[in-house]
């Protein structure tokens, strides 16, 4: 079993996205197959084939995301450390070869977002930079070689 930790915020979406799954989605597919099985000979509908794949797909997704909240806990964020780097640390960091500065914030996978300056911490630099303290530095692989980062700062988000 693996075990994801999410922000509220985060868990929240993921509840919201499994109710219109399950409440809009389930009943649309549902109400497709029946509209295909009306048309006639089964053998050679091609409609129904297509409606009875896409609910297979969407009961699919719909175990996927059951089986991700089944797996999900709560970070409480007031119990986080900022000493280390740690899922929802925000930090700053500042790539050695180039002098270039970034900030990213830690979060769970399902959370990421590069252009919100979220990233995974399962990613390279995510992981990379877990357990890391201000001074350090967190040496990254990337395909084209290995990246060190001197980390500048850690705040919870």
């Amino acid at each position: 079993m693996k075990v994801n930790y999410y922000t509220k915020d985060g868990l929240n979406k993921l509840r919201a996205e499994l109710n219109k799954l399950k409440d809009v989605e389930r009943p649309k597919a549902s109400k497709a197959i029946a509209e295909a099985r009306d048309k006639g000979d089964l053998s050679e509908n091609a409609e129904y084939d297509a409606a009875k794949e896409a609910q297979g797909l969407l009961e699919l997704k719909i175990s996927k995301l059951e089986e991700t909240l089944s797996n999900a806990r709560l970070i409480d964020e007031s119990q986080l450390d900022s000493s280390k780097v740690l899922v929802l640390s925000k930090v700053k960091i500042k790539n050695q070869a180039n002098q270039a500065t970034l900030e990213y914030t830690l979060v769970a996978e399902s959370e990421a977002n590069l252009r919100d300056g979220k990233i995974s911490v399962n990613s390279p630099i995510g992981q990379g930079l877990l357990g890391k303290s201000v001074g350090d530095i967190a040496k990254i692989k990337v395909p084209n070689g290995t990246i060190n980062f001197e980390i500048l700062s850690i705040t919870r988000s």
